[in-house]
C-alpha cells in the first residue's frame, strides 16, 4: 500500500488541487461547446474525469476526506451508469481498506490506552491491520477472556481491536474545511446534490466518533436490545478506552463483496436485513445505526446480519417520529390534504405557504413506489430516474422541492434513510418492505 500523506500541507495540497483541475475541465467544456461538440456529450466528460479525479484523491486520505468519500459512495447507484463505472471498483475500496499505520505507533497507541502491559490482555495480537477506515484501523486478535472456559481454564475469544489514528481530530477538521470549498464539484457530478448539509452534519459527529468510550456505550444499547434476535447480531464490548475499542470479531462476508458477487437470494436477504435494523433500531434500541455504507455490515454463515461500527449513531429516545409512518399511509391511501397538514405540521411546510396539495401528493407518490406494493425490487435505475426526477430544473418536482423545507430535527432520519436506500439499490434487493415498515414504523397502518 501507499504511504498516507500524513502532513497537514501535503492533505491540503491534494485536496486544494481537486477544484483546479475541475476548473481546467470547465473550460475545456465551454472551448467544445464553440466547436460545436453536443453539450451532452462534454457534460457527460466533465462528470467523468471529476468524478476519477475526486475519487481518486479521496481513496489516498484519511481523516475527513475519506470519511465524506465513504458517505458519498452510497449515492454512487444513483449515477449514470457510464460515469460510475470507471470509479466503482475505487469507492468499493474506500468502504474496505486504507494504508495502515505503522506497527511502532500501533504498539504506542495500545500502550498509551490499555497500559504498558497491554500484550498481557491477548493470547495473539495480529499486526498487520484486517481492516481500515476513515478514521481508525481494525486489528484481528485473541483476548485473553477472565470468564471461565469449559474445562475450567480462561476463555480465548477472536476480537477485533480498533485503533484511533494519532492527529485524527485534527486531519477531520481539515479535511472538512477544504471538502466544504467543493461544492461545484458534486454538483458537476450529480446535478442537484447538495453536499452543505452532509458536510455540517459530518462536522458535528466529530467530536462523537472520536470518543471510542462513547461508540462503546452505543453498541452496548444495541447488543443489549438485539441479543438473541434471529436476524441481526451486534458484536459484544469487550473493552474500551478513548481511542481503542475492542469487541467480537464479526466473521462474514461484507456487503461490498455480495454487491459485487453475490448470489440474488444473497442480495435479496441482505436487503430484508438491513431494512429490518433501519427500522427497528430506533424502537427497540432508541437508537439509528447512522453510518449506512457496506463495509459496516456482514451476512454472517448463520444468516444473520452482522452490523460493526457504532461511531455514527443518531440517538432517538422517543423512537422513530410517528408523523413520518403517517403521512406516508396517508399519501398511499390518496388522502392530499391530510399529507399537506402533516406536512405543515412538522415544517415541512411554511404555516403561511400556499401549495397544491394534489401537486404534493404526485410528488411523493413516486418515492413511496417501495411500499406502495406487497413486493418490491431496488435498482440503480429506479434511483437514477429518482434522482433525475427530482434534480432537473424544469421538473415539476424539481419546482415543488423549493417549496419544502427538511427541518433540522429530521435531517440525520433522512440522510440515513438516503444512503440506507442507496445500498439498497447497489445489492438490487428484493423484499417486502411495507410489511417491514407495518411492523416498526409507528403511524403506519396497513395499507389496503
Amino acid at each position: 500500500m501507499t504511504d498516507i500523506p500524513r502532513r497537514a500541507v501535503s492533505r491540503t495540497a491534494k485536496l486544494a488541487a481537486l477544484p483546479l483541475g475541475f476548473a481546467g475541465r470547465t473550460v475545456l467544456g465551454m472551448g467544445k461547446r464553440v466547436t460545436g461538440l453536443a453539450s451532452d456529450v462534454i457534460s457527460a466528460e466533465i462528470q467523468q474525469r471529476t468524478a476519477e479525479q475526486l475519487f481518486s484523491v479521496l481513496g489516498q486520505l484519511k481523516g475527513g476526506a475519506m470519511k465524506f468519500g465513504q458517505a458519498l459512495s452510497v449515492f454512487e447507484a444513483a449515477l449514470p451508469d457510464e460515469i460510475a463505472a470507471p470509479y466503482r471498483q475505487a469507492l468499493t475500496k474506500l468502504q474496505e481498506a486504507a494504508p495502515p499505520l505503522p506497527v511502532a505507533t500501533v504498539h504506542k497507541v495500545l500502550a498509551e490506552q490499555l497500559g504498558p502491559e497491554w500484550r498481557d490482555r491477548f493470547v495473539s495480537f495480529d499486526d498487520v491491520p484486517a481492516a481500515a477506515a476513515s478514521i481508525g484501523q481494525v486489528h484481528r486478535a485473541v483476548w485473553r477472556d477472565p470468564g471461565y472456559g469449559p474445562n475450567g481454564g480462561p476463555r480465548h475469544r477472536d476480537v477485533a481491536v480498533k485503533i484511533q489514528y494519532p492527529g485524527a481530530g485534527d486531519a477531520l477538521l481539515a479535511d472538512l474545511k477544504q471538502l466544504s470549498r467543493l461544492g461545484g464539484m458534486f454538483r458537476a457530478i450529480q446535478p442537484g446534490l447538495d453536499v452543505k448539509p452532509l458536510l455540517a452534519e459530518l462536522r458535528e459527529r466529530i467530536t462523537e466518533e472520536l470518543d471510542y468510550e462513547l461508540e462503546a456505550e452505543s453498541q452496548r444499547t444495541f447488543h443489549a436490545a438485539y441479543a438473541d434476535d434471529p436476524d441481526i447480531f451486534i458484536p459484544e464490548v469487550l473493552d474500551a478506552a478513548p481511542r481503542v475499542l475492542i469487541t467480537e470479531w464479526v466473521e462474514g462476508i461484507p456487503l461490498s463483496e455480495i454487491i459485487r458477487e453475490g448470489t440474488e437470494e444473497q442480495r435479496n436477504e441482505a436487503g430484508r436485513l438491513m431494512a429490518e435494523l433501519h427500522l427497528s433500531a430506533p424502537e427497540r434500541a432508541g437508537l439509528l445505526h447512522a453510518d449506512p455504507h457496506p463495509g459496516n455490515f456482514r451476512l454472517l454463515p448463520d444468516g444473520r446480519l452482522g452490523v460493526i461500527d457504532f461511531g455514527a449513531v443518531a440517538r432517538m429516545p422517543e423512537g422513530t417520529p410517528e408523523p413520518i409512518g403517517r403521512i406516508a399511509a396517508l399519501a398511499l391511501r390518496g388522502d392530499a390534504d391530510g399529507v399537506v397538514d402533516g406536512l405543515r405540521d412538522e415544517g415541512f411546510v411554511g404555516r403561511n405557504e400556499s401549495i397544491d396539495a394534489p401537486a404534493v401528493l404526485d410528488f411523493l407518490r413516486p418515492m413511496l413506489e417501495p411500499i406502495a406494493a406487497d413486493e418490491f425490487r431496488f435498482t440503480r435505475a429506479w434511483l437514477r430516474a429518482e434522482a433525475a426526477r427530482l434534480a432537473s430544473p424544469r421538473s415539476a418536482a424539481y419546482q415543488l422541492s423549493r417549496q419544502l423545507n427538511l427541518p433540522p430535527s429530521y435531517l440525520m432520519i433522512h440522510r440515513v434513510t438516503l444512503g440506507s436506500i442507496g445500498v439498497l439499490c447497489q445489492l438490487e434487493a428484493k423484499a417486502s418492505y411495507r410489511s417491514i415498515l407495518e411492523r416498526w414504523l409507528p403511524g403506519f397502518a396497513p395499507v389496503a
